[in-house]
């Protein structure tokens, strides 16, 4: 990298001092590790919320189902009472005791008995079949609340000791309560419907009334949870006035949480919930630390794998900063320099630039791009290895040719692209520069590389505005040389505005393709086809124009050599096809007289054969009959080497699809008669230029002797751009088939080319 570009760049750099960077990495990680500390913090309160909130979600789902099962139990035992009724005014009472029977083994109750109306029980069952059970445990159960209300007509459910639970159900009969219906469920089952499955099994719940009697207690107790923990040892006001809260909501029928300490020390949770069964509730114990308690753990491990990261981070900045200080030099010549030539890269080049901008006075600069012409051909005639001993080569003599005390530089930018800036602003002393420099690398002194003539392709920007992006005077430079012709040698093009415009309206134009394409602005234009001998259409060409509704008229030739460049040319002659298929099949329908179209395929198709499979499945698909399309093809695609196999098994396709082949532009600038040997074409296009002067003898042979020679080899001939009598006169006397041109008609819209066919 030169001495300038180092400059530019150290200037253009700015580093903060190594102390700064450190104050600020420890700023940065204090901060971080008391984020971390006031998080843990946030996290521990956020849990405890979570575990009030849980608590509650799960206790409420408890309660419900809790209460649905007792309803369910009660709402089952109703429709058994419902059944004895009616089996007792059947008179059929004997059937009781083995219905009952059944009937507590379905639904899982451990007795049903009946108790008639002086507490005598008439019918008793025993679980599941299994026997009665122990009744002298029930002995009172006729003196029950639940029983007298169920004498009373309502259906209602108790507890006796603990152990069961009662659900009575009136028995009528003809509408009077003639006894009471009485189911027990056992105290394991009950203690199966209040084990919570949640927390980890580290819940303890039971069921009391609102005084606190307990009605089921759980089966097995903790040894951190005790229920006598709440009315024991509470000195704390907040406490007390919480159990004094417990109490009166339970009365009330209200759900609600209380944290409170247990007689061991241990911080406790305890929720309370209404079953809306009597003046039942579900109280639930859990341990306050349940879901924080883990975390803790986490929170300590996350602690420590901070302070390590911190550590090894902080470890890793100064390894980094020690290895950034011995490195710098050597990262700046690899930024800045070009690896191929050992000089200056296209950054390099661009960073001298700016800093030369700031003195520089308009028109008095030029960047210049140098461009190798068939550089792969050298790569593949001498290898990669000679290939860049070239490119070093021209970097050096382009070196030698600066002027540095001007303030000229030179750099490699890609592959064989030279950027120059140079002081020079007439266009004159600019090309003879570049001819001064192309000569002296082609005359290979001070060299060991093989001599080969080397052709460069040149485009050049005066500066006029020195703060201009130098980017975008690359690009200008650019665009300067690709608007040259590549067939003029070692000429130098200059950008001005008008190639901006181009590539702008360029740009406008591709960018309008898609919206046309899909809204139909794109028309065909049909120019019929006139055989002499009849003096009748016998054909038509297919031209396609460009009717934007908001730009107008777009002329064929301001989008066609641009679709042809970047590809869309393809989806155009589709769009076309698609159309001309359209027509063809509305004139079937309409009992039309089918008239050959052709239409223009583009050398962009002929990437492989296989593409005229697209165009067969459209014609396919409308019904089209064979022979009646025909694809015209310029002659410059029969001369494209690397294409002449794709283009002859192409052709052997469009016969075998049964579409006709046309050669356009026939004799337009090539030795065609070649092309009437190696190629199946079905007809020729005789180019416009051949008619341009016909007065002379040898014009008229050559076309005579063009038609002759195709009527031999039995190919139809179509003479393009025909507009004067003596012309078309001198055709018919030589035999030419087909006249296409403005002496019978222009390019047509499809409602006017019928038009004029009825008229013919």
């Amino acid at each position: 990298m030169d001495k300038a570009a180092k400059e530019v760049y150290g200037q253009g750099r700015h580093f903060v001092s190594r102390r700064v960077q450190i104050s600020l990495l420890t700023v940065i990680l204090a901060v971080i590790f008391t984020a971390s500390i006031w998080s843990a913090a946030q996290l521990r309160t956020v849990l405890n919320d979570t575990t009030k909130e849980y608590l509650h979600d799960v206790t409420a789902q408890m309660t419900s189902d809790i209460r649905y099962t007792m309803e369910h139990k009660m709402e089952d035992l109703e429709i058994i009472s419902d059944s004895v009724s009616e089996i007792i005014d059947a008179g059929e009472e004997s059937g009781i005791g083995e219905f009952l029977k059944r009937k507590a083994g379905i639904l899982e109750f451990s007795f049903l008995m009946m108790i008639d109306s002086r507490g005598r029980s008439v019918f008793e069952v025993g679980e599941a079949g299994m026997g009665k059970p122990a009744m002298e445990e029930l002995e009172g159960l006729a003196d029950t609340e639940a029983v007298q209300a169920s004498f009373k007509g309502k259906v209602s459910a108790s507890y006796m000791g603990g152990s069961n639970i009662i659900y009575t159900a009136p028995v009528r009969v003809r509408g009077e309560v003639i006894g009471v219906l009485a189911g027990g469920r056992s105290k394991e089952n009950m203690q199966k419907m209040i084990a919570s499955k949640s927390f980890c099994g580290n819940a303890l719940g039971c069921i009391t009334d609102s005084s606190g009697q307990v009605v089921i207690a759980p089966t097995e107790l903790d040894s951190f949870m005790e229920l006598d923990n709440i009315f024991r040892n509470e000195t704390g006001t907040d406490t007390s006035s919480g159990i004094h809260k417990i109490q009166e909501d339970m009365t009330e029928g209200r759900d609600g949480t209380l944290r409170f300490t247990a007689g061991t020390q241990e911080e406790l949770y305890l929720a309370y919930n209404s079953l809306g069964v009597n003046d039942w509730v579900l109280l639930t114990i859990i341990p306050a630390d349940i879901i924080s308690g883990r975390a803790d753990q986490y929170i300590l491990q996350s602690f420590i794998i901070v302070g390590i990261t911190i550590l090894v981070f902080s470890l890793f900045l100064f390894a980094v900063y020690r290895f950034y200080n011995e490195h710098r030099r050597q990262l700046e010549k690899i930024a800045f320099t070009d690896p191929v030539t050992g000089g200056a890269n296209n950054a390099a080049f661009q960073m001298q630039y700016r800093e030369l901008s700031k003195s520089m006075e308009p028109f008095t600069y030029a960047v210049v791009l140098l461009n190798v012409k068939g550089f792969k051909l050298i790569n593949e005639r001498f290898g990669i290895e000679a290939g860049n001993g070239f490119l070093s080569y021209i970097y050096q003599n382009a070196e030698r040719h600066m002027d540095t005390g001007r303030g000229e530089f030179a750099a490699r930018v890609e592959s064989d692209q030279f950027f120059l800036c140079i002081n020079e602003h007439e266009p004159e002393l600019i090309q003879s520069r570049l001819d001064s420099l192309i000569r002296d690398i082609n005359s290979f002194r001070d060299t060991q590389l093989p001599c080969c003539q080397l052709s460069f392709r040149q485009g050049a920007c005066i500066v006029e505005e020195p703060e201009m992006e130098i980017t975008l005077l690359q690009d200008r430079a650019r665009l300067a040389y690709q608007s040259q012709d590549p067939d003029v040698q070692q000429k130098c093009g200059f950008y001005d505005n008008g190639l901006t415009e181009k590539l702008k309206k360029e740009l406008e134009l591709s960018e309008l393709f898609e919206s046309s394409l899909k809204n139909h602005d794109f028309q065909v234009y049909l120019q019929p086809k006139t055989e002499l001998k009849s003096g009748k259409a016998a054909g038509a060409e297919a031209l396609v124009r460009w009717l934007h509704p908001e730009r107008g008229m777009i002329l064929p030739g301001d989008f066609i050599p641009l679709f042809e460049k970047n590809g869309k040319i393809c989806e155009l002659d589709l769009y076309v096809f698609k159309e001309v298929c359209k027509l063809l099949k509305r004139w079937i329908h309409e009992g039309r007289k089918l008239l050959p179209v052709s239409v223009n395929l583009s050398r962009q198709h002929f990437r492989t054969a296989e593409t005229l499979k697209r165009f067969y499945d459209i014609a396919k698909e409308y019904g089209i009959p064979q022979g009646i399309i025909e694809f015209e093809l310029t002659e410059s695609i029969f001369f494209d080497n690397k294409q002449i196999k794709i283009v002859q098994e192409s052709i052997r396709k469009m016969h075998q699809y049964g579409f006709l082949c046309s050669l356009d532009d026939f004799g337009s600038g090539f030795s065609s008669l070649g092309l009437l040997k190696e190629f199946d074409v079905d007809t020729i296009k005789l180019d416009r230029s051949f008619f341009i002067n016909t007065s002379g003898t040898k014009a008229k042979e050559v076309i005579r002797c063009l038609i002759e020679l195709a009527q031999s080899l039995d190919v139809q001939t179509v003479a393009e751009g025909i507009e004067k009598p003596e012309q078309l006169d001198y055709l018919r006397a030589v035999g030419c088939d087909m006249v296409q041109g403005y002496i019978y008609s222009r390019p047509l819209p499809i409602p006017e080319f019928e038009e004029f066919i009825e008229k013919m």
